[in-house]
C-alpha cells in the first residue's frame, strides 16, 4: 500500500538519509505530525524525559497523541511556518483582547495561553469552513 501525504496526497517514502534534502526525495519524505503538540501536555520529543508545565490537562478536541503523516513540504514548510502579516497580527491581538485572553504580566497559570490556542484553532476552523462554502 502506498503511503500518501494527508494534505497534498503525494506519494511518500522513508528512504534513510533523504529527509529535508533539496531534492524530490527530500521533499516527499514521510513525516509524522501530532494534531495537538505534545508540549501542550507536558511532553517533548526534543527533550525526552523532560517534563514541562502542561497547557491542557485534557485535550479540548479529544485527539491527544493522535498523528497523521505528511510530506516534508506540507509538514515543515506549511504546517510549521504559517504566514502572518502585520494586519493579521493586529486582528489576532484585537480578538485576544476582546476575549480577555491578553496578559499584562505572566502568571503561573497557563489558562490565557490555552485560551489563545483554542481561539487560534477556532479561527482556522471558521476560515476553512468559510472557504469550503465558496
Amino acid at each position: 500500500m502506498t503511503e500518501r501525504c494527508a494534505i497534498c496526497g503525494c506519494e511518500l517514502h522513508r528512504t534513510q538519509g533523504t529527509y529535508a534534502r533539496p531534492t524530490l526525495e527530500g521533499r516527499s519524505h514521510a513525516s509524522k505530525h501530532h494534531f495537538v503538540a505534545e508540549r501542550f501536555f507536558g511532553r517533548s520529543n526534543n527533550r525526552r524525559g523532560t517534563q514541562r508545565d502542561r497547557v491542557f490537562e485534557e485535550c479540548p478536541w479529544g485527539v491527544e497523541g493522535q498523528t497523521a503523516v505528511f510530506c516534508y513540504d506540507c509538514h515543515e514548510e506549511l504546517l510549521h511556518n504559517p504566514i502572518f502579516l502585520p494586519v493579521d497580527i493586529a486582528r489576532l491581538a484585537d480578538l485576544v483582547k476582546e476575549r480577555r485572553l491578553d496578559e499584562v504580566r505572566k502568571t503561573e497559570s497557563k489558562d490565557k495561553i490555552a485560551g489563545r490556542i483554542k481561539l487560534f484553532h477556532e479561527i482556522i476552523q471558521r476560515g476553512l469552513k468559510e472557504l469550503k462554502k465558496g
